[in-house]
């Protein structure tokens, strides 16, 4: 009786710990500046509990890897304060690659070790960089950013905010591992991130089974690449570049079909021969080229043809200049027009009448980006598939990983 007067209270306070150390979280967002423009958010302990759940259900990651070393510092011990959310956000008017977060510090000098320890540069001013990622240390927490240059603008709006000016993730985020939203002005559009064992989905309140069929078709193709798109989609592409040209060319429809290939370049150099003769001198290189076809419909044809020439688009050899491939050639139909790249001329796949990307991966690819470290060509070699989908006011994103023995949240 006794033993049973004890487990009772210990089921409870165990009950009550693992409530607050894995689902209990701090849903107030301290680090979203007011002019965010997009947030991404992460459910630290929702991830912590899907990564416990797969951990547990594959033993051969149970004894972890020799190969690491014992006196490298883990995340959990860089002196960083672990968030029950991971804000990461974007700064209205910015470029579209920067992007910022900010996290708590414990230990300020446990951190500047685990820094030195990553081998992050030390710029001066307690900023501090590695690659393309820059971190500066304010007081008691540091901004993340692929970019420094708002970090002055973020440390000022966190210093002069206060509670009431917070966000709350149940603003952004329901039930899901992560989300990702876009704020403009009083209007915000979230969408989820799902974290499954072969890919990753992002998407609104849609329903994924609607754009299976579509994915399914293409899987079937050989192609490294499958669009098409309506004008609205195209102008919403538009805009990460030039919110004008959309407008502007008219265009209301694109198709477009590409395949990778490896093909010989060749390198002509000059020289000189004993007697100072000029000679030339011929090399090869392999590189990756696109062959490919795109179909582009407007709803004028020739203001588009005078917009290209316009821009300097079209040179006098009828060649579209604005893709950076390969040479090729652009022909004037009723429709619209007709681009090939002039190597080795593709045919158009069927059209499906859907709005999708679809890029498929391709063993050139990886070796193609020489700059790439092992561990992000491995990322890359990795990946099967990236799809995008639009029906509607649905949208629909998913990242497919190949098959492999382990789940993505483990590999």
């Amino acid at each position: 009786m006794n033993k049973k007067k004890f487990i009772v209270p210990l089921v409870l306070l165990l009950g009550i710990v693992v409530y607050f150390v894995f689902y209990h979280r701090d849903k107030e967002l301290k680090f979203v500046p007011k002019d965010a423009d997009a947030v991404v958010l992460i459910d630290v302990k929702k991830l912590t509990r899907q990564y416990i759940s797969s951990f547990i259900i594959h033993p051969s990651q149970w004894f972890g890897s020799k190969n690491k070393s014992e006196n490298k510092s883990s995340l959990q011990d860089s002196g960083m304060k672990i968030p029950d959310f991971l804000q990461i956000f974007h700064i209205k008017n910015s470029k579209f690659s920067d992007w910022y977060s900010v996290i708590e510090l414990k230990d300020q000098q446990k951190f500047l070790a685990f820094l030195k320890q990553e081998n992050f540069v030390n710029k001066g001013k307690n900023i501090f960089q590695k690659d393309q990622i820059f971190i500066k240390i304010e007081r008691d927490k540091c901004i993340l950013g692929s970019s420094n240059l708002a970090f002055e603008n973020i440390d000022r709006q966190l210093s002069q905010s206060s509670e009431k000016d917070n966000f709350n993730s149940d603003s952004f985020i329901h039930n899901t591992v992560g989300s990702i939203s876009f704020i403009s002005g009083d209007r915000t559009r979230n969408f989820s991130i799902e974290l499954n064992a072969d890919d990753i989905e992002i998407k609104n309140e849609s329903n994924s089974e609607e754009f299976t069929s579509i994915i399914s078709k293409l899987e079937q193709k050989t192609s490294f690449l499958e669009m098409e798109l309506d004008a609205q989609n195209i102008k919403k592409y538009a805009q990460f570049f030039n919110k004008s040209i959309a407008d502007s060319s008219q265009i209301n429809y694109i198709k477009a079909t590409a395949e990778l290939e490896q093909v010989n370049d060749t390198i002509i150099s000059y020289g000189y021969d004993d007697d100072f003769n000029e000679v030339e001198k011929k090399s090869f290189q392999k590189i990756i080229q696109p062959n490919y076809v795109i179909d582009l419909q407007s709803l004028n044809p020739e203001k588009t043809w005078d917009y290209f020439q316009d821009k300097k688009w079209i040179n006098a050899q009828n060649q579209f200049t604005i893709i950076p491939f390969q040479p090729n050639y652009i022909e004037k139909n009723n429709a619209g027009f007709k681009i090939k790249s002039t190597r080795k001329p593709l045919q158009l796949s069927s059209n499906l009448k859907e709005n999708y990307i679809f890029v498929k991966n391709n063993s050139l690819l990886s070796s193609s980006f020489n700059t790439l470290k092992s561990t992000e060509k491995k990322i890359i070699s990795n990946l099967d598939y990236i799809f995008y989908g639009n029906k509607g006011q649905d949208y629909y994103i998913k990242l497919k990983a190949k098959k492999g023995d382990l789940p993505l949240i483990l590999r």
